[in-house]
């Protein structure tokens, strides 16, 4: 029986709109593109989202990357919470799977600082029972540990708790420790694959 559910936060209950960010600034779409090349779509985007590297270090990278837009990419970057929005059915999803006597708890690979640089989008974490932003442990998805700080810290029994999180790499860390998962597309979808897990969704 599942009486537990966990959240990723990004694409799942809060989506990164860094092309409305862009675009915001004037930029027609060619250079929008470029500017995601360079961020983005940048494979150090990663360590961005994960804090692995701190922001002034990924500034760089992505600096690094293309040059000759270098005073652009710092105005897009100055204000990353804009990137990022929450989805309008989190906190009514979330209260409503706890009124329904479920734990509902996060583990996501957020940005250092996610916080308070994110707090417009991220409002829905207080109303959660806990969970886990990455770059705070120093241990980031799909490594093991963190799956395992999860449930220690936590005290949870990894066969009562189903995992949602958009990426499958992340999805296969969990399964190894016998967690249920379903991979993220949409709130229907994760809705119909949690009936069929048995809950009360």
């Amino acid at each position: 029986m599942i009486t537990t559910i966990i959240f990723d936060i990004g694409n799942v209950l809060a989506d990164f709109v860094w092309q409305e960010h862009y675009e915001s600034f004037g930029y027609d779409e060619k250079m929008v593109e470029r500017i995601a090349k360079a961020t983005v779509k940048n494979p150090t985007w990663n360590e961005f989202d994960r804090g692995v590297m701190s922001k002034e270090e990924i500034v760089q990278a992505f600096v690094e990357s293309d040059p000759e837009i270098a005073q652009d990419i710092y105005k897009v970057l100055a204000d990353v919470g804009s990137m990022v929005r929450r989805n309008d059915y989190a906190i009514p999803w979330i209260q409503d799977l706890q009124q329904k006597g479920y734990r509902v708890l996060y583990l996501s690979n957020f940005s250092e600082k996610a916080e308070t640089e994110c707090a417009h989008a991220l409002d829905f974490i207080p109303y959660m029972d806990g969970g886990i932003l990455s770059y705070q442990e120093k241990v980031i998805k799909p490594m093991p540990e963190i799956y395992q700080l999860l449930i220690d810290r936590y005290h949870l029994q990894p066969e009562e708790c189903v995992f949602m999180d958009d990426t499958v790499p992340n999805l296969i860390g969990a399964e190894k420790f016998g967690i249920h998962t379903i991979h993220f597309h949409d709130q229907q979808q994760a809705i119909e694959e949690l009936r069929k897990l048995g809950v009360d969704a």
